[in-house]
């Protein structure tokens, strides 16, 4: 096991630093303190070839391109204050109404303008006989994007030798908040060399939130006879045609009490690799990416559409404002804190 730590450069003004976890297994991770973005992930294959099956890009400031930023796809970044939408950027506590930076339409996504995925994260490393990791944290002040409340967050990334990538989120405030915090990581376990059609996936949920334009409706939808059904293995291409725009739903892991659950697993046969995914959060938005933009990055074409998918446990989309999802309010004296385990 090691931890290594580098200068990432000067990313919006400020020093970012990298951070590569490495285990006995060939499995190597790296995370930059700037967004607490998971840059690349290595594993072998079944021939044991080494390769990053993750969408992210070797250069520093590809991250605060204007064509990067200008479709924001949010490649491997920590998010937050809020996860995933919230309708019209709007949302009531404690009878004040609240106003959040809108970025998506009408409505506010992961976080707002310049959400957690564009700061930098304070870094502590850490290493003990059979794990290594480094623990981010950021202070968000009151009214940070339109979110009440001071927020002290922190994120610990540990990789330890039975290849489980844990991603472990903390937060408490001083003002009554809202608090989703997930990691956007795209999977692509070819490496880049095809698009995700002939990943497979199985996921445990037996339903979704019905949405409309990208909003829930507050209905929950059984996924049985649809499109949207992953509780046996199929391939992400199988019934994608039926959708315009891909898969970019929430699945509801009936994962209430916030036990640490098995949610699902994604393989690909020609490359041996699989992820599996457990979490203590109750959701699961699938994103199969097809807004990705495509890169020219040292003349060559990368990424795309259907580049990577996205497994990004949280809670639900929009829960402050449906009140039969899980809560998302955090009150002083409280504790916020989820946890999802990737194993390779």
């Amino acid at each position: 096991m090691q931890i290594t730590k580098e200068n990432y450069g000067r990313l919006n003004g400020k020093q970012a630093d990298l951070f590569t976890l490495s285990n006995d297994n060939h499995v190597t991770i790296k995370i930059s303190s700037y967004g607490g973005i998971i840059t690349s992930i290595e594993t072998p294959d079944k021939n044991g070839k080494c390769e990053n099956i993750v969408c992210g890009f070797n250069k520093p400031e590809n991250y605060t391109s204007e064509q990067y930023l200008g479709n924001c796809p949010y490649f491997g970044a920590l998010v937050g204050r809020f996860a995933n939408r919230i309708a019209k950027g709007k949302f009531t506590l404690e009878g004040k109404e609240y106003t959040l930076a809108v970025n998506n339409g009408a409505n506010a996504l992961h976080g707002g303008i310049v959400g957690f995925d564009k700061k930098i994260w304070q870094a502590e490393t850490f290493e003990t006989g059979d794990k290594v990791g480094v623990k981010l944290s950021y202070t968000s002040p009151d009214m940070e994007e339109g979110f009440p409340g001071t927020l002290k967050v922190a994120c610990t990334y540990t990789l330890n030798n039975r290849n489980e990538l844990s991603l472990a989120y903390e937060a408490e405030t001083d003002k009554t908040t809202i608090v989703n915090l997930t990691n956007h990581t795209y999977f692509n376990l070819t490496a880049g060399k095809e698009n995700i059609m002939n990943h497979e996936l199985v996921l445990t949920a037996e339903a979704i939130t019905e949405a409309e334009d990208m909003i829930p409706t507050g209905t929950i939808t059984p996924v049985e006879g649809t499109v949207f059904d992953f509780r046996t293995k199929k391939k992400l291409g199988r019934d994608i045609a039926a959708l315009e725009c891909g898969y970019d739903n929430n699945y509801v892991l009936g994962n209430d009490e916030g036990k640490l659950v098995y949610a699902g697993t994604l393989s690909e046969a020609t490359s041996g690799r699989s992820v599996e995914v457990h979490t203590t959060q109750p959701g699961m938005q699938l994103y199969t990416g097809y807004w990705n933009p495509e890169f020219i990055i040292d003349g060559k074409k990368i990424l795309g559409s259907y580049s990577g998918v996205a497994m990004e446990t949280q809670h639900y989309p929009d829960s402050i404002n449906h009140e039969n999802f899980p809560t998302v309010i955090l009150k002083p004296g409280e504790k916020y804190k989820e946890t999802t385990i990737y194993k390779f």
